[in-house]
């Protein structure tokens, strides 16, 4: 006697999966609202005439709000592809406003790896009828996980963690990066390039979106999700892109990430896919259950609420959505072996089913943390969306997350260009914004909780943040209305980057390595993007997410003409990890001493100076004196404890390199307290 689930299916897991013992696949899909649902599979030489159709039978093949099936892989005719063909009712009002269509061939959200045809058309899935051999279809195949990760080992950093943000595609691409020719913008890619992060002192790399994402909607950047299960074909090599050798090429990154004690974050958009509005195709959601995956509005010309800036937004208030999300966090983690997770536009799970905020207890969080696959992964979030919901610091549900620090990001650029006022500000930034993550015994927030940045891929590069006071993003197509409009940047004295006077390099030098300073020698978690080690330049565009070309891919050979930059990076770096006093769990407290160019500092709206001693002695390290000159002339500050001869200088960005980062043992030794910090300009000081 067969088993129910041998003749019916089983409702979990969702997606396929292979059952080894019955020689035989299941297949599970989350519909609400369907009155008809079809799987079809498809052999490997016709992806338009399905080689089986099975229609479910709801008193058969449904529990609950799961359509499911089992289907012996002798009756499988070699099929090597599936999707679904799913019916029902015409819309409904808000909160049932339906997008079923039979016509067309649906993508499972569950898939694992996604085939798209020679013949793919994201037209065809925008405009009536059928779309068969035009469609993103699953694979079969990628359920059955065969790499052998017994060589692999967990990373996990604390007072050493420097994070680095990458492109997949961007960091290899460029002919110039030094990668053989296949391997070039690809998963292996980077895997090539990990002597280079190892130089660099990077400790954990955050990979921007590596999730499946449509090949024709022209987003470089990856954050218009298909799938939240398939890694992205275009960045295996070529041997792998057409089969579920992706998987693989992802996992051998990881593990060599792991091998090289780098942890492997992942940039991941679980807040709107790439399906777009009304207006937008139809791959798989909508045609699913669209009310349940999708936020509905009360406007029946507009349908879709938009909190993402991308046309839609996930109803993340649904437990399937959510049960969704993290089963493809689980995935993430459990199978291929990620570290940690940095969610885009996190507000947005705060959303309700009608758009409002849920100030109380948002589900999402609470499942995520309530899942013991997830208990040990390292968590950040963008606490924000693009209507307006800002939930940065103690107004995040996610009370342990990390998060990052947009505030520290602003206020970092104001101070360094010069803006009035600025003082206090920067002083709390330094000290690890308690402020946003306070430490009292009702909230007990950590400071590495706070993810500082000056750049991230969304915005100017640290080199055209000081070269360009105005966007240059024509190029994306948009009348150079897209990007930020306001990015606290300064170019220096000089617009652009086209016959740059020497004093004004020096000056953009100067100001690179003190954006660097002020990261590394703060009290939080550090994050800065790749190539900004090498003043990497979009030409002033900072929104390139449609460049897929020279824009945003790495300029490698501009690593050989900024040698001292890059030099004084990796020398920031080895000092941060030197000093574990600078990142500590906690805040730097009784540990800090605030002065100015003399004595105390000055706090007043015209002041662009400060000083401070940061004691090492309870976390069994070296004092550090720190003075910032934000001004435009010099100044003489004068060292307020201990004897000159007791001070040894580290760092003077004033200089040229070497002499602007003396290595360990080469310090220069103080001859008397008053040291001349010349005009915009940091210096540090060590005593043993």
């Amino acid at each position: 006697m067969k088993s129910w689930p041998s003749i019916e299916g089983s409702p979990f897991p969702q997606g396929v999966s292979r059952v080894e013992d019955e020689d035989a696949y299941n297949f599970a899909l989350y519909s609400k609202h369907a009155e008809s649902v079809t799987l079809l599979l498809y052999g490997d030489g016709d992806v338009i005439h399905p080689v089986l159709s099975y229609r479910m039978d709801f008193l058969k093949n449904k529990s609950g709000r799961i359509w499911h099936c089992r289907i012996p892989a002798a009756a499988m005719k070699d099929a090597r592809y599936y999707a679904y063909s799913v019916a029902g009712p015409p819309p409904n009002g808000r909160f049932e406003w339906h997008s079923f269509d039979p016509e067309k061939i649906l993508l499972d959200p569950y898939a694992e790896a996604v085939f798209f045809p020679k013949d793919f058309d994201r037209s065809a899935a925008m405009r009536p009828g059928a779309n068969a051999g035009k469609a993103p279809l699953g694979l079969i195949a990628a359920c059955e996980h065969t790499f052998d990760w017994r060589r692999d080992k967990s990373v996990r950093h604390e007072s050493d963690t420097i994070i680095y943000e990458l492109h997949v595609k961007g960091f290899t691409k460029n002919p110039n990066s030094g990668v053989a020719g296949e391997r070039q913008g690809t998963y292996l890619g980077v895997i090539d390039k990990i002597p280079y992060l190892k130089e660099l002192g990077v400790t954990a790399v955050e990979l921007m979106p590596v999730f499946q994402y449509d090949p024709q909607e022209g987003n470089y950047w990856g954050y218009m999700p298909l799938n939240f299960f398939s890694p992205h074909q275009g960045y295996a090599t070529g041997a792998a892109s057409c089969v579920c050798e992706q998987h693989n090429e992802f996992r051998a990154l990881v593990e060599a990430l792991h091998a090289a004690d780098i942890e492997v974050i992942l940039d991941v958009v679980y807040n709107h896919t790439g399906e777009g509005n009304h207006t937008g195709p139809l791959y798989s959601f909508k045609g699913i259950d669209n009310s349940t995956y999708y936020l509905i509005s009360d406007r029946p010309w507009d349908p879709y609420e938009d909190f993402s800036g991308c046309k839609n937004t996930l109803n993340c208030a649904n437990r399937y959505v959510r049960k969704m999300i993290v089963d493809s966090l689980r995935y993430w983690v459990k199978e291929m072996r990620v570290d940690g997770f940095r969610f885009d536009l996190a507000s947005i799970f705060s959303r309700n089913e009608d758009g409002t905020i849920d100030l109380e207890d948002p589900q999402l969080f609470a499942d995520i943390a309530s899942d013991p696959d997830l208990a040990k992964v390292r968590l950040i979030a963008e606490p924000w969306d693009a209507a307006g919901a800002y939930q940065l610091g103690r107004s995040l549900p996610g009370i342990t997350w990390l998060q990052w620090n947009g505030r520290f990001r602003d206020e970092a650029r104001r101070f360094m260009r010069g803006d009035s006022g600025m003082v206090p500000a920067i002083m709390t930034r330094l000290y690890g914004s308690d402020d946003l993550f306070p430490d009292d015994r009702m909230n007990a927030y950590h400071a590495y909780q706070s993810m500082n940045y000056v750049t991230s891929h969304d915005g100017f590069t640290l080199y055209d943040l000081v070269s360009y006071s105005r966007k240059r993003n024509r190029a994306n197509g948009h009348d150079n209305t897209d990007g930020a409009s306001e990015n606290y940047s300064w170019n220096s004295g000089w617009e652009g980057d086209e016959k740059v006077p020497e004093e004004i390099m020096r000056l953009r030098n100067r100001q690179i390595k003190n954006f660097c300073c002020l990261l590394f020698l703060s009290n939080g978690t550090p994050m800065f993007r790749a190539g900004d080690e090498f003043m990497q330049t979009q030409g002033g565009n900072n929104n390139p997410y449609n460049q897929d070309n020279e824009t945003s891919w790495l300029d490698w050979s501009r690593l050989d003409t900024h040698r001292d930059i890059f030099r004084f990076f990796k020398s920031m770096i080895s000092f941060r990890k030197a000093h574990r006093s600078l990142c500590r769990s906690r805040f730097w407290r009784e540990d800090i001493r605030w002065h100015g160019v003399r004595e105390p500092v000055d706090m007043s709206h015209d002041s662009h100076s400060l000083a401070f001693i940061l004691g090492g002695a309870s976390q069994h390290d070296a004092d550090l004196y720190v003075m910032i000159n934000a001004y435009w002339t010099d100044l003489t500050f004068t060292v307020q404890e201990g004897k000159a001869r007791q001070w040894k200088r580290v760092i003077d960005t004033s200089l040229a390199s070497p002499e602007d980062f003396r290595e360990p043992g080469e310090e220069v030794r103080l001859i008397t307290p008053d040291y001349v910090v010349k005009a915009r300009s940091i210096v540090v000081l060590m005593r043993t």
